[in-house]
């Protein structure tokens, strides 16, 4: 019994030190198992590549022609320019012709957390909240940047019925150079396409190069959980150092690592369920950059050289803003990787086969709730053999109870002589003190996979199951489900084997009621998951012992 406990402490240490470790890659610090997380490589060779202070990467300009951190500070009210509205079936955004900035977007089809009358802005520029979209033109003095004044000259900023797209079109002419800023949005879609067509209106060549990032302050989204950690930073994606988040405090300490010079991938700002990513034209290197402003603002982005641009010619360059949920199957459309930001960690091999499935049976049943219902099912018949080969040798050693309380009463504090006379015993009565905590162990990852895939899937957020749950993305609104649970767990206290420890007896007492008052803070999609998971796992076990029991002990 002192092995099998012994293994059971393990199982649950080692359980405890994946959660920590996925916990520590969520923030975006270094794992324990030495894997990058994109803020945890060799610091001293950011400090050498990144320009000093706040000023963006030199791309193919000096870096003193570069908008600084100045520029994302609210202007006075004199320089303040008009904010326009430009709404679309799934988006209302708003865009400023100051820089032309896209300073707020509303998500029209999913509802706030705190007023679910309300979409929720992701984007968003106010005395309380700082999530905006910039871009503009380096390497020319003067040339238009983010906090120079545009012209809007398109007239429609609506997306009409029967119309697939609208485009938005504004001009700025500063420095001898013309930029018209195109904004191009389409029905059903959350992605944005940003173009910049560059005239050369000087009488020497001039060599621009295109800026576009993502400026936010490092307050946490609305509506994050204080009982469980999802990332909130920026990110970075190639195919030579693949996903990379970034913690905001190594951009402000300066030892953000990440891969600098590409020509492919994507740069994004992540936060639970939803994400701001910019898509750079593929093929056209460019230098990738993160950055601390003042106050607690941060910005991620990238600078593109357009080249040199005769007297009286053109260049143009496009890129993808997708500004929108981490739905998993748009994301894969959109870039490759890009839906990683989904993150599930080091369990991706078995959470992404999982979601699948998930969403499979959604399909089937039409309801998200029933869909992980019969999901936990197939995922307990999948593993019925081997949950039944831990059961039956659970039953065996519970027959052996009686016997190793009165070895332990029999030698007291002599462990070695213990310890002998359990083998011993165990030999004799042909059991695997072990033998029940195996088939846990392998199922372990299978279900902390299905945790992760329930708690990043922005298809639980306001998805009602039946009755009071209305919205498996946050907590049970009447804790019953958590109750639910709190019960389970101490019918499955009572299947298990008495320990003959009484102190290790009281802490599996206290145990479910632990669970419980954590589980009333989870969404409650996890609960139901964790709540028919147990009632499986109870019959089981049941019927097992029962059967056991029954046939004299002989399994």
């Amino acid at each position: 019994m002192e092995t099998r406990r012994m293994i059971l402490w393990m199982i649950f240490s080692v359980s405890l030190f994946m959660l920590w470790d996925n916990y520590q890659r969520s923030i975006g610090n270094p794992t324990l198992f030495g894997m990058t997380t994109g803020s945890s490589q060799d610091a001293s060779a950011q400090k050498k590549a990144s320009a000093p202070g706040n000023e963006l990467p030199s791309a193919a300009s000096p870096a003193s022609t570069l908008p600084g951190a100045e520029s994302s500070q609210p202007l006075p009210v004199e320089l303040a320019t008009k904010r326009f509205e430009v709404t679309t079936d799934v988006m209302r955004v708003q865009i400023d012709t100051l820089g032309g900035q896209i300073t707020q977007v509303e998500l029209l089809n999913h509802p706030a957390v705190e007023k679910a009358s309300e979409p929720i802005k992701l984007l968003e520029s106010g005395k309380a909240r700082t999530y905006v979209a910039q871009s503009g033109l380096v390497g020319v003095p003067g040339a238009p940047n983010h906090k120079t004044p545009y012209r809007l000259v398109s007239e429609q900023n609506t997306l009409k019925d029967g119309e697939s797209q609208l485009q938005i079109v504004l001009e700025s002419e500063a420095g001898g150079v013309r930029n018209q800023l195109k904004y191009t949005f389409k029905r059903a879609h959350y992605d944005i396409e940003i173009s910049h067509k560059v005239a050369n209106a000087a009488e020497v060549p001039v060599s621009p190069s295109i800026y576009v990032q993502l400026t936010r302050d490092d307050t946490a989204p609305e509506g994050e959980s204080k009982f469980y950690s999802t990332f909130t930073g920026p990110a970075v994606y190639s195919e030579e150092g693949k996903y990379q988040k970034i913690d905001f405090p190594s951009i402000a300490k300066n030892s953000a690592t990440f891969v600098k010079n590409a020509d492919n991938g994507w740069l994004a700002m992540v936060q639970h369920y939803f994400v701001s990513a910019i898509i750079p034209p593929a093929n056209v290197t460019r230098e990738n950059y993160v950055r601390k402003l003042d106050g607690n603002l941060y910005s991620i982005g990238y600078v593109s050289s357009l080249g040199v641009v005769a007297p009286g010619a053109s260049a143009q360059q496009s890129a993808i803003l997708y500004l929108g949920p981490q739905s998993q199957r748009v994301l894969e459309n959109m870039a490759p990787g890009l839906e990683l930001v989904r993150d599930y960690g080091w369990l991706t091999i078995i959470a992404k086969p999982l979601f699948w499935l998930l969403e499979n049976l959604f399909a089937l049943v039409k309801n998200w709730g029933w869909a992980i219902v019969l999901l936990t099912v197939i995922v307990k018949l999948l593993f019925f053999p081997l949950s039944a080969a831990s059961y039956k040798s659970m039953a065996k050693m519970r027959t052996l109870t009686p016997r190793l309380t009165r070895l332990r009463e029999q030698y007291g504090d002599d462990r070695a002589r213990l310890n002998q006379a359990m083998m011993e015993l165990y030999k004799t009565e042909k059991i695997n003190p072990i033998g029940g905590c195996l088939p846990v162990v392998i199922q372990i990852p299978v279900f902390l996979a299905l945790y992760w895939v329930l708690l990043a899937s922005v298809e639980m957020r306001n998805a009602p199951w039946l009755g009071w749950i209305q919205d498996l993305a946050t907590p049970d609104p009447y804790f019953i489900l958590p109750v639910i649970m709190a019960v389970s767990m101490f019918v499955q206290t009572k299947l298990n084997p008495t320990p003959p420890d009484p102190v290790q007896a009281k802490v599996m007492l206290f145990m479910p009621i632990i669970f419980s008052v954590m589980f009333l803070f989870f969404p409650s999609g996890l609960v139901l998951y964790w709540v028919v998971n147990n009632i499986l796992s109870i019959t089981q076990q049941w019927y097992i012992t029962r059967a056991f029991d029954t046939s004299g002990n002989k399994a």
